[in-house]
């Protein structure tokens, strides 16, 4: 089964200890790819994707701030991230949002920000990942407004609203992502909006560390566990959990550009 997880934070200090033997799990797993999340700690560590993409011709990286540490951000961070997007490894700018559950930075301050961003991600002409959570009405307008102009794309990461919020992002052509969240009982929402959407504009993720799927909830989520993910949007597709596999791995390269990887998925020697 080929895989891709197209959102992990995996430079998070969670895999600190084994990160290496993560990876090689992944592997094993059958993950061909995976999208390294680049918000990192915050704007003290713009760059924390890239050495893994660096390292690892299978691992590409992004870069960008989190609505949590908006506040934090300075136009010397600004600058900083305009240079970082010019790096052959970095293929998409966020994750990057509206995040109104926590409000770990003023809403207005998080708006801000979420505009500059986009700018920056425009000048780039990379796709955007975006974070919303209790936001969806202004995250999406903000798309709307600032980002449909641009003509460019991006992905919904970790989706978790309603079918017609889905179909806005659809309308803007992006890409809906689900995590290992849509594989809890209570997320039924989740899983018939995987249904209703056409296959073709779906992703899978782990958000690892977070959101580990219902066979290991409670426990650290890796990207070896995307395949639970693949499985649960497979069960009420009426779809083997390869073929979800199959055709959300096919999303993201075509999506991205990105030619089909000819080395196999065996772990990496050392």
């Amino acid at each position: 089964m080929e895989l891709i997880d197209s959102h992990a934070h995996i430079d998070f200090p969670q895999f600190d200890e084994d990160r290496a033997a993560m990876l090689d799990r992944a592997r094993a797993a059958g993950i061909t790819t995976i999208l390294a999340i680049g918000s990192g700690p915050g704007p003290e560590k713009l760059d924390a994707a890239l050495p893994f993409a660096e390292q690892h011709d299978w691992i590409y990286a992004t870069v960008g701030t989190h609505p949590h540490e908006a506040k934090d951000l300075t136009p010397a961070h600004l600058q900083r991230l305009a240079e970082l997007t010019t790096h052959p490894r970095v293929i998409a700018y966020g994750e990057i949002g509206l995040d109104y559950f926590y409000d770990h930075s003023p809403r207005d301050v998080q708006q801000r920000v979420f505009r500059e961003q986009m700018e920056l991600a425009a000048r780039a002409k990379l796709p955007l990942i975006i974070h919303c959570r209790d936001a969806w009405d202004d995250c999406l307008h903000l798309l709307e407004q600032a980002w449909r102009p641009t003509g460019l794309r991006g992905i919904l990461h970790c989706f978790t609203s309603t079918l017609a919020d889905a179909q806005r992002g659809l309308d803007l052509g992006f890409l809906i992502s689900f995590a290992g969240n849509s594989t809890f009982p209570k997320a039924q929402n989740l899983r018939d909006i995987a249904k209703a959407l056409p296959l073709e504009n779906l992703l899978i993720e782990t958000d690892s560390p977070f959101l580990a799927p219902q066979p290991y909830r409670g426990k650290r989520n890796e990207p070896a566990y995307v395949g639970e993910v693949a499985k649960a949007i497979g069960s009420v597709r009426n779809l083997p959990a390869e073929e979800v596999a199959s055709a959300t791995a096919a999303n993201f390269r075509r999506f991205f550009g990105l030619a089909r990887p000819a080395t196999s998925s065996a772990p990496e020697s050392r």
